[in-house]
């Protein structure tokens, strides 16, 4: 599986949010999930499995398909939560 941290613009905060997604994946004990990062533009729907990004850009990103929208790319409790949400259901977790 793969998930890409997608910011608006440039690529900054996007790998900010990717090293935070690598971080909540480590402390849940989840392996084999690839952390990968892009600016919107750049990214599709084949770029991967699951995508990850601030509810500032998610209006743009319903063409990829799977998106989490978190409130923050530094809330680590909100990150936590919904990624652990969505990995429960597709049993990774």
């Amino acid at each position: 599986m793969k998930i890409l941290a997608v910011c608006g613009s440039g690529l900054g905060s996007s790998f900010m949010l990717e090293l935070n997604v690598q971080e909540v994946l480590k402390e849940l004990g989840v392996t084999g999930i690839e952390v990968e990062h892009s600016d919107l533009s750049s990214a599709t729907p084949d770029a991967a499995d699951l995508f990850i990004a601030a509810i500032d850009i998610a209006e743009g990103m319903g063409h990829l398909g799977e998106v989490i929208v978190i409130d923050s790319i530094i809330d680590m409790n909100g990150i936590r939560t919904k990624l652990k949400e969505v990995l429960e259901q597709k049993g990774l977790l």
